[in-house]
């Protein structure tokens, strides 16, 4: 029987799952693979559609009933946040070193001074993404904006045409905001690193209970992504044809920063940054409260 598999086509994933989807992990099952935007998989996983599937680590906390969390094959890591965007020619009443002419006299990337988005639109990508997470951590204390989920493909376009007086992006965006005519008010990513010290976690593999062995399934990813580090060559057809908006260069500057160590093994500096995301998320009402004695069987 074939496994199911949700993982969304960007290149990370396309990169780490190639030899999984293509048969090439021994012992692995066949793969039967859904490609969507993870707000789609979020969705999908509360009703169990899916035996493997990328999620949101912000969902989890709905999820753990039905699902393991694997150690393996999702995206973590540092310098890879979300960013909240403006068009060039607005800013923030009171980001620092801005006046509100867009006078550029030096910023704050990390947006430990910002606090003006009161009253503006804008748009993410998902209710239950950890990029919104962060945002609604990182704006607990400002004004509240108005918010509009978007998807993603849409946001950059969006901001940049003045539908939306602000965007948060995540991934390849990263790499191409400026083509846009876009400014990056925060970076927050450097925020919850600058506030914790942790990585940031971004994106979770996920196991349905009673449909397979999360310590098999672990095993399949890890081999999965062994292969894609020792032969990237052999994804390469792949990876590109589900990255088609996507340069080459861009594609390359994607894999390099969202597979690393903590995409082989979370570690316990991956487990420490998702149950600090969690929890402090959970003391502030935003998502259902997850017990230490439940965290630490996550992969049990």
């Amino acid at each position: 029987m074939a496994l199911s598999l949700a993982i969304s086509p960007c290149p990370n994933d396309t990169f780490v799952f190639d030899a999984l989807v293509h048969g090439r992990v021994p012992g692995a099952p066949p793969v039967e693979v859904t490609y969507a935007d993870v707000d789609v998989t979020n969705t999908a996983a509360e009703r169990g559609a899916f035996d493997l599937v990328k999620v949101s680590y912000a969902a989890l906390p709905w999820l753990l009933d039905d699902y393991h969390l694997l150690p393996c094959g999702g995206a973590l890591g540092r310098g890879c946040g979300p960013l909240v965007l403006t068009r060039g020619d607005r800013t923030a009443s009171d980001r620092t070193g801005t006046d509100r002419t867009g006078t550029d006299t030096g910023s704050d990337r990390t947006g430990s001074d910002l606090a003006d988005l009161s009253g503006a639109t804008v748009a993410v990508p998902g209710d239950r993404t950890t990029a919104y997470l962060l945002f609604r951590l990182w704006s607990a204390e400002r004004p509240p904006a108005r918010i509009e989920v978007v998807p993603f493909h849409e946001i950059m376009p969006g901001v940049a045409a003045g539908r939306y007086d602000a965007g948060l992006v995540i991934h390849e965006a990263r790499f191409t905001y400026h083509r846009h005519g876009l400014t990056a008010l925060v970076d927050l990513g450097e925020w919850w690193e600058s506030t914790t010290g942790l990585p940031i976690p971004l994106g979770a593999i996920l196991a349905r209970k009673g449909a397979v062995d999360p310590v098999e399934a672990a095993g399949w990813i890890r081999e999965s992504v062994r292969q894609a580090w020792a032969d990237p060559a052999a994804s390469r057809d792949y990876v590109l044809a589900h990255a088609q908006e996507m340069e080459p260069d861009v594609v390359d500057r994607h894999i390099d920063l969202y597979v690393n160590e903590f995409t082989a093994d979370l570690g316990e500096a991956g487990f420490a940054a998702v149950e600090a995301l969690l929890g402090r998320a959970a003391d502030a009402g935003l998502v259902p409260q997850t017990s230490s004695s439940r965290a630490t069987a996550w992969t049990s």
